[in-house]
């Protein structure tokens, strides 16, 4: 079970502290998640700022009056961002110019963000269509997709120029306490989290969240990945890893204790998503596009339907890769997926049945 270590949240732009010299602080975001956490921590000589918040709305507003509050004379030293998405990169340059402080990302994260942030309408390629045709796309829509493609450049400012690498297994000292770096993949290429076992405190942004799931998604720029196989293996490494009792600060919703729990109901919510498509793929050759609806119960609107493309992609792709559905092209050049698991019934009806007799989950 999830417990929470408060019952409300701060106000934006104000500091809680949540550990010793750990604060946490909420930013605003223009979307139906409103919010991410972002987190300020207290060296002997002044801050470390762990992710930005995005350059839009009244963000630079909220960091002014966060220096000006808050900082107790003391400048920021350096900023960290566990990955290249723009709440969590959006105002990273900004900071880094204002206050002349080095900018620590792991490689494929910081690469990933110049690449994004940079992206431009005329980037839409021949490999950008028939990876939307191959996922079921009409030929309206790819038209649509078309007119709205770039990257989140619009969204950030621009990226620090220079960056220090974190790696897996590295350490930041602060403070006197270590931070150690641990790596974890699916949600974007090589997403940093920060755990300090003087605290036992794991910075887990958005690899580790709770009442929400990260999106694990497959872009047409790498049609083949198979980021749900990294994803799941992540969370596999972090149980052997990182200790049940660790108070985990995320970047949506609030900090709170659980991780192991947290951890396994994740790889079940995948696992189940996975078991639902081969299901779907026992009669039949669905697109991509024809299966959304097994693991989107909700109506999307047209800026949801391509995130649920690229994650619903990347389950399929993780279950033709392990054998388990088969993948060809129809005349029209859309992938269709069938089971080619013969006991998949047997295995439904038995795995249904233990999910019955088993006690619910709560959150």
């Amino acid at each position: 079970m999830l417990r929470y270590q408060f019952d409300d949240v701060p106000e934006p732009g104000e500091l809680r502290e949540v550990a010793p010299g750990v604060h946490w602080l909420r930013m605003p975001l223009p979307m139906a998640l409103d919010h991410i956490n972002l987190y300020l921590l207290e060296d002997h000589d002044g801050w470390w700022i762990v992710d930005t918040g995005i350059a839009i709305g009244p963000t630079e507003e909220l960091w002014e009056q966060v220096f000006n509050e808050h900082l107790a004379g003391q400048p920021v030293k350096a900023v960290i961002a566990t990955h290249y998405h723009p709440d969590h990169t959006g105002m990273a340059g900004w900071l880094c110019e204002k206050w002349r402080v080095p900018f620590y990302m792991t490689q494929g994260e910081y690469l990933s963000g110049l690449s994004f942030s940079r992206m431009k309408p005329e980037h839409f390629s021949w490999s950008s269509e028939q990876f939307l045709q191959r996922s079921g796309y009409t030929q309206d829509q790819i038209a649509q997709s078309r007119e709205r493609f770039g990257g989140f450049g619009p969204y950030i400012k621009p990226m620090p120029t220079a960056y220090r690498r974190l790696e897996d297994g590295h350490a930041l000292t602060i403070n006197g306490r270590r931070w150690r770096v641990v790596v974890g993949r699916g949600h974007s290429p090589e997403h940093a989290c920060l755990y300090c076992g003087a605290l036992n405190v794991l910075l887990s942004g958005d690899q580790v969240i709770p009442r929400i799931t990260s999106n694990i998604s497959v872009m047409g720029g790498e049609p083949e990945a198979n980021p749900l196989k990294e994803w799941l293996h992540s969370h596999e490494q972090f149980l052997d890893d990182l200790p049940e009792d660790a108070l985990v600060l995320p970047s949506h919703n609030a900090p709170f204790y659980g991780l192991h729990h947290r951890l396994r109901q994740l790889i079940e919510h995948h696992e189940e998503h996975l078991l639902a498509l081969e299901e779907a793929c026992v009669d039949g050759e669905p697109t991509a596009m024809d299966l959304l609806p097994v693991l989107f119960k909700r109506e999307l609107d047209v800026n949801q339907v391509g995130l649920a493309l690229g994650e619903c992609v990347a389950h399929l792709n993780y279950l033709h890769q392990r054998g388990q559905l088969q993948r060809s092209l129809d005349g029209d050049g859309r992938y269709c997926y069938q089971s080619i698991d013969e006991t998949l019934p047997q295995r439904l009806r038995r795995q249904h049945h233990e999910a019955a007799d088993a006690p619910p989950i709560q959150v």
